[in-house]
């Protein structure tokens, strides 16, 4: 007899590393059959991602895009969605965190009557322009959900303050550190060429990596962040930059032009996943507005100065691991100079290790979702990270 289905949906490169790990969890308890299905997205990037695992899609929506619009882009995938569980109806559907695949996920789901499982659940910055449309989308997904999985106690306290029951919220970890840990540690060569030549080329200089992909740095915050970035080339002749770029070719014209032909700065295209993990895993220092990488970066012992006004990632900031720093240069730099003249002080910021998970998320997360559907006992929360009020979380799954 087959097993029940559960459908993981993925439109995002972010995505798609977050829900790798979840599947091959699944395969491995063997309650669930796992179905992934990329929305459409961003269908290429997804793909990609997923080579790094040794998994492809299992069902691929073709979203047909003519305005570009974040409507356009909800509708078309609620529709298609909408078909496909017309004709294949899973026994629960997971979605994954805050982007517009997720929330057409389980609104779809929702309208349907099949459970919601809401993977890094309860993240929260407090601002509806900031991130957006992200911050609403993850409010939103919360009001459909039957499951919530935070991927820390905050997280969860945050879902409490919303009137979810806390039978319903279970502290998990994040599942990127799974995903992370595991691609890093296979040491794989370098997939881009010329990040491959510039680190073959690269002496025993210490590596800063710097990431400026969201919205709202682009413009006259992306200018300020790359004036700090030359002025710390230029102050310290010990460090390499390496800088993916955003596609978007204005990004990407406005990079070049600050920082194209300065001696020990690399731009590269975007990554692939096992190059950007051991590129963090090897870096001395992260400059980022990614989410993502303020959840990776702590597991290689790297701090993070984030490049944001704000962050829903507020757990690194509590433990020392990460610092905002926003567009501003004369900050950005002062704070990068005081870790690159301090090993002392650079080592002290992740002292206390990833306050984003232990690497056993997905494997909470495979099991929590059967539990919800009466397949398997509720598993316990993260150990690592349970609080008096957390540890009954999930209890009653």
């Amino acid at each position: 007899m087959s097993l029940p289905e559960v459908h993981l949906i993925g439109g995002t490169r972010p995505e798609a590393v977050k829900l790798a790990p979840v599947v091959l969890a699944f395969r491995e308890a063997g309650l669930l059959a796992p179905v992934l299905v990329a929305s459409g997205q961003h269908p290429t990037m997804v793909s990609q991602a997923l080579t790094a695992f040794g998994l492809e899609p299992d069902v691929t929506l073709t979203v047909e895009r003519g305005t570009g619009t974040q409507a356009e882009l909800l509708t078309e995938m609620v529709r298609q969605l909408d078909q496909l569980w017309t004709e294949r109806a899973p026994a629960a559907v997971i979605v994954q965190g805050d982007t517009t695949t997720s929330l057409a996920g389980a609104l779809a789901a929702f309208w349907r009557r099949i459970p919601v499982v809401h993977l890094e659940a309860g993240l929260r910055s407090g601002d509806l322009d900031s991130p957006f449309p992200e911050e609403a989308n993850r409010r939103l997904v919360a009001q459909v959900a039957s499951l919530h999985l935070a991927p820390t106690p905050l997280a969860a306290m945050n879902l409490l303050d919303e009137n979810i029951d806390t039978a319903d919220v279970l502290i998990t970890g994040n599942t990127v550190v799974d995903a992370t840990l595991a691609v890093a540690g296979r040491k794989l060569p370098f997939e881009n060429p010329v990040l491959a030549a510039a680190r073959a080329a690269s002496s025993s200089n210490r590596l800063v990596v710097v990431t400026a992909h969201r919205r709202e740095s682009w413009g006259a915050p992306l200018d300020r962040i790359l004036t700090a970035v030359r002025e710390l080339v230029e102050r310290y002749p010990d460090i390499d930059v390496v800088l993916p770029s955003h596609p978007n070719p204005a990004v990407r014209a406005q990079v070049e032009a600050r920082l194209g032909g300065v001696e020990r700065v690399t731009v590269t295209d975007p990554l692939p996943y096992p190059d950007l993990s051991r590129l963090l895993s090897e870096a001395y220092l992260v400059l980022t507005d990614s989410g993502g990488i303020q959840e990776e970066a702590p597991s290689f012992g790297v701090p993070a100065l984030v490049l944001r006004e704000v962050t829903e990632r507020v757990e690194s900031l509590d433990a020392g691991c990460a610092k905002l720093v926003g567009s501003n240069p004369e900050l950005i730099v002062k704070e990068a100079a005081e870790l690159l003249d301090s090993r002392v002080r650079r080592d002290a910021m992740t002292a206390g290790g990833n306050p984003y998970g232990d690497g056993l998320a997905a494997r909470r997360t495979a099991q929590a979702t059967a539990a919800l559907l009466g397949l398997a006992e509720a598993p316990a929360a993260m150990p690592a990270l349970e609080s008096p009020a957390a540890v009954t979380f999930g209890a009653s799954i």
